[in-house]
């Protein structure tokens, strides 16, 4: 499996990771075509050489002529659906946005779809998004993997809505349940449409995997800082695990409790995964003085155990927690998607040595389409296996 790692040390930009992918090889005509295919006109698409720290890389600017559009999110979204970007990077540029929007609607209290995206919805911010979509397809990169960016601190920045401190809150909302760094003090290192790429392509944000590395390549900011490099690295490599998953490492999180109602329960299902949790269960239990209760049990990145420990004592108001680290054997996962008569779902599909071994549709993908659509969950879900079922055997 092809991996692509980003290594945001001086922060990160739509800019920097099409630059970053460009000098690690992705294509430029491939960038320019799929810019080009959503209707966006006046473009000009340029990958130069520059320095940075002293350090050579490849800086992408874009240049829109008379282009002042404030679009909403119906209308990005519709001008992915008739790009000539495939179903996995046409996934991905959706996913893009739709973080995006998520976050500036919970910023300014609108819903996702009302959010008038001002600097995001312009060509420049398109093409940045569009452009690292496509660039990651030319290298045939199937999972992408960050490091913690560096925000930057203490400092303001304009924009559409006046002067902000940084991180920006878009960038703070897209961010919550990942781990990030300070930076820099009164410089914006990660811009919104920067966190949205790396939050929406990234699982987490971890050490870097192991894996065979194939290439590497700098991606410039526009800005040049003598405290450290405006640069983002990428590094390009292939899974060298010798299942085609991997083993990594986590903490289990465990308490009990006996005091809880159901619906505070469910909300700690939904809190837990925002503070950076990889699985949650509960377990019926009895404790002491044979009183009837449930054990929580909840796996986590190391660096994500103190958020996660956080979240529990806020909502249970339990007094204690236990923790161990544990190690993980996990099947490769690729994502795949098949296009349902109410619209694209993927499939989380897991691979032993190359053999496809299981396949679900993902929940929320689901869930969202049958919220929309005014249709039953189990007839998407029913659907989405069926297609995918007809494709993996053809």
């Amino acid at each position: 499996m092809k991996i692509a790692y980003f290594d945001p040390f001086a922060g990160a930009a739509g800019d920097m990771i099409v630059g970053a992918l460009l000098d690690a090889g992705a294509s430029l005509d491939a960038v320019r075509e799929a810019v080009s295919s959503t209707g966006l006109e006046g473009m000009e698409l340029r990958a130069e050489r520059v320095q940075r720290g002293g350090l050579a890389a490849t800086h992408f600017s874009v240049e829109a002529a008379h282009e002042h559009a404030h679009r909403h999110l119906p209308e990005i979204l519709a001008m992915i659906a008739n790009s000539s970007l495939g179903e996995r990077a046409g996934g991905r540029a959706r996913s893009i946005f739709e973080r995006l929007a998520e976050a500036e609607g919970r910023v300014h209290g609108i819903a996702p779809e009302q959010v008038h995206f001002h600097e995001v919805g312009a060509a420049d911010a398109i093409a940045d998004v569009v452009g690292s979509v496509a660039a990651l397809e030319s290298l045939g990169v199937e999972q992408v993997s960050s490091g913690p960016p560096a925000l930057g601190h203490d400092g303001t920045v304009k924009c559409a809505h006046g002067e902000l401190p940084v991180p920006v809150p878009a960038v703070l909302e897209l961010c919550t349940g990942f781990d990030v760094r300070p930076g820099l003090a009164g410089v914006e290192m990660t811009t919104p449409t920067g966190a949205a790429i790396l939050t929406a392509l990234a699982e987490e944000f971890t050490a870097m995997p192991e894996m065979e590395l194939l290439a590497s390549g700098c991606g410039a900011g526009a800005r040049d800082d003598r405290r450290t490099p405006n640069l983002l690295r990428v590094l390009l490599g292939v899974s060298s695990s010798a299942s085609g998953g991997g083993e990594d490492h986590v903490v289990e999180i465990s308490t009990t409790l006996d005091d809880l109602s159901g619906e505070v329960l469910g909300y700690l299902f939904e809190r837990l995964p925002e503070a950076g949790a990889l699985e949650v269960s509960l377990l019926p239990a009895t404790l002491k003085k044979n009183r009837s209760g449930q054990r929580l049990t909840v796996l986590a990145p190391a660096g994500r155990l103190h958020a996660v420990a956080a979240a529990i004592f806020r909502e249970t108001g339990t007094l204690g927690l236990r923790y161990m680290p544990v190690s993980r054997i996990k099947l490769e996962r690729r994502f795949e998607e098949v296009a349902t008569r109410w619209g694209t779902v993927r499939v989380k599909c897991g691979h032993l040595d190359g053999e496809l071994v299981s396949a679900h549709p993902e929940y929320e993908d689901c869930r969202k389409l049958a919220a929309e659509k005014g249709v039953a969950l189990k007839d998407v879900q029913a659907e989405a296996v069926r297609l995918f079922a007809d494709h993996a055997s053809s």
